[in-house]
């Protein structure tokens, strides 16, 4: 190669936002140097992407970032659920507006739902991305290993058996630059990279397009709660408002319920977009029923609810993660989610590599792993959108009716004598329970499972749920994410999957499988690989299980062990012992880690 390259770097990532940037940390604390590179200025000045669940909770907790999301995210007790009112002012029969239709619990309800307790250490947060993302890019501007430039474009880029070569445009200066790298992570919503790389797509739809208002406004005189993480409103003032009716979502962002200082107003309606600030100005006083609202308009975001999903998320050495990989509605909040969850399966890997501990086939377990994860998320926020259209026909409500029909209709679910009250309220409580696709989806967006090279089966049968969707069930098959236990030692309680924190792989062995423990850290000494190894129970052992919910997911004997990988996902399970515990881990890592059969014994 002739070309001059002015930077050479491990890893050249491109695009600055979710997914980027928590690229950018992973592979940092895992010892591997980056540059990260985006055409913008600077993180989003909108508020995208706010729902963050357990699984994603618990890779920030492993990033040391956590804390930070949780101090500036929606208090637990304001987010308890999403409510559906009739109106939020204005005028209307016998003061109907702010009338509550109906309540779900949702993610959780503020951590109090004993699912989502039993599942994990962490609760689900709530902060988007206008304030997730600055704290993602300090928090990857604390390691030298991580490098960012903002303001820096990706124009070109060709790859060979050994890097990529890219073209980078500084849009500050008009001058551009070569990196020669490794691998090459496109993280930037697919506006170059794929298409540079020559990924190919097969699967792709506009469903609608929807529009948003971010506004700086007082709305505590009016808003009726302070447990919704979303409110629904339907206005009968407005019947053309009423197909989808309007979402409120609350900011904060140092106040929080009635009392938040900014709103996020959302809406389905193809007749508005971005270049009529005044009527959409207009629409929101309609929605909410206040003629002379006022609020400061801080930005408007235009947008189309799609699906999309690349045909394989590597191409040589470029691989695709979040939106540049896949797109899908934002119902259940699964997109940030699945970029975050992308890059943490990705990064151990790609480390790995690197650092020559595996082979390359290890990183082609990326697609394998996360396409089909990434596909069933579509699916299920594609029917989370079908069952958002049939809202307003369970209320009773519709742009075919009058305002004193839609009110008649509303009524019902506050005036117990007028006829068909209780059936109709019955009939929005039985949307409320489907809707339950989308706020309690606990198995889609915590329960996912992995099948690959990287994952050594134990021919055992998988779980099977009750529902699929909303229903997770813990497991210790191979696959599967290591259950959630708390264990003690020398009186400090910590959640098992903290021994896999800082890309550590970890050997769990019942109370007397201590040659499993001395096998493990005699592979890892040979080969270098990070790991921790413990046994975990009760009696004689290394970590206690007090409150005896790994005894209760565990399904090995006292004598069986597990492998986890970096990522928290089970590798291997022995349920017993077996003759030679060297030999079995050395075949295992061969398996997990793509290499020829090492011969250690």
């Amino acid at each position: 190669m002739n070309q001059k390259i002015d930077i050479h770097v491990p890893v050249l990532i491109v695009g600055g936002g979710g997914a980027g940037l928590t690229s950018s940390v992973l592979l940092a604390r895992l010892g591997i140097s980056s540059l990260l590179v985006t055409r913008y200025p600077e993180t989003t000045k909108l508020p995208r992407g706010h729902i963050l669940n357990q699984r994603s909770m618990e890779i920030f907790a492993d990033m040391g970032v956590a804390p930070e999301i949780r101090a500036k995210s929606t208090p637990p007790h304001h987010m308890r659920g999403v409510a559906y009112y009739s109106g939020l002012a204005g005028g209307g029969p016998e003061d109907g507006h702010g009338r509550l239709l109906g309540f779900v619990e949702a993610w959780g309800a503020g951590y109090t739902d004993p699912d989502y307790i039993a599942a994990s250490p962490e609760a689900i947060a709530n902060l988007n991305l206008l304030h997730s993302e600055p704290l993602l890019k300090a928090h990857a501007e604390r390691y030298p290993e991580a490098t960012l430039r903002f303001h820096h474009e990706l124009i070109g880029l060709e790859q060979d058996t050994d890097g990529v070569t890219s073209t980078i445009l500084n849009r500050d200066t008009g001058e551009t630059y070569t990196v020669r790298s490794s691998y090459l992570l496109g993280a930037d919503a697919g506006r170059t990279v794929g298409e540079l790389a020559g990924a190919k797509v097969t699967f792709h739809e506009r469903l609608r397009k929807l529009v948003s208002l971010y506004l700086s406004v007082d709305l505590s005189q009016y808003f009726p709660s302070d447990d919704s993480i979303l409110t629904w409103f339907f206005n009968p003032e407005y019947p053309d408002h009423l197909d989808y009716g309007s979402v409120l979502l609350p900011l904060g962002p140092t106040q929080w319920g009635r009392h938040s200082e900014e709103w996020l107003l959302a809406v389905s309606r193809p007749d508005l977009d971005g270049s009529q600030p005044e009527k959409m100005l207009q629409w929101a006083r309609e929605a909410l029923g206040i003629p002379d609202l006022d609020p400061e308009v801080l930005g408007v975001s235009e947008w189309h609810l799609e699906r999309f999903l690349l045909d394989d998320f590597r191409v040589g050495r470029v691989f695709m993660i979040g939106d540049a990989a896949h797109r899908l509605p934002p119902s259940g909040g699964l997109g940030l989610n699945s970029a975050v969850q992308d890059a943490y399966n990705l990064c151990w890997k790609l480390a790995a590599v690197l650092n020559g501990r595996a082979g390359d086939g290890l990183l082609d377990t990326y697609n394998a792993e996360r396409r089909p994860v990434n596909k069933t998320n579509i699916e299920t926020a594609t029917r989370s959108v079908g069952n958002q259209m049939w809202m307003a026909e369970a209320l009773g409500v519709s742009t075919e009716k009058s305002v004193e029909e839609n009110w008649a209709e509303l009524r019902k679910f506050w005036e117990d004598d007028l006829p068909g009250a209780e059936e109709r309220r019955h009939r929005f409580n039985r949307w409320l329970g489907d809707s339950t696709l989308e706020y309690h989806q606990h198995n889609v967006d915590f329960g996912y499972t992995y099948d690959s090279a990287a994952i050594v089966a134990d021919g055992t049968p998988a779980p099977v749920s009750p529902d699929p969707v909303r229903l997770y069930q813990a497991s210790s098959r191979p696959g599967h994410a290591l259950p959630h236990a708390w264990v003690e030692r020398a009186g400090r309680r910590l959640a098992l999957r903290e021994l896999i924190h800082g890309g550590h792989f970890v050997l769990i062995a019942g109370e007397a499988g201590q040659a499993w423990v001395e096998a493990a850290e005699k592979v890892a000494q040979q080969r270098n690989i990070p790991l921790r190894a413990a046994r975990v129970g009760l009696g004689d052992v290394d970590l206690i299980d007090v409150r005896l919910a790994w005894q209760r997911n565990r399904a090995i004997s006292s004598e069986g062990a597990l492998l986890i990988r970096p990522d928290g996902y089970v590798a291997f399970r022995s349920i017993d012992a077996v003759d030679n515990p060297v030999t079995k881990l050395s075949t295992v890592f061969d398996q997990i880690l793509s290499r020829t059969t090492s011969g250690e014994n």
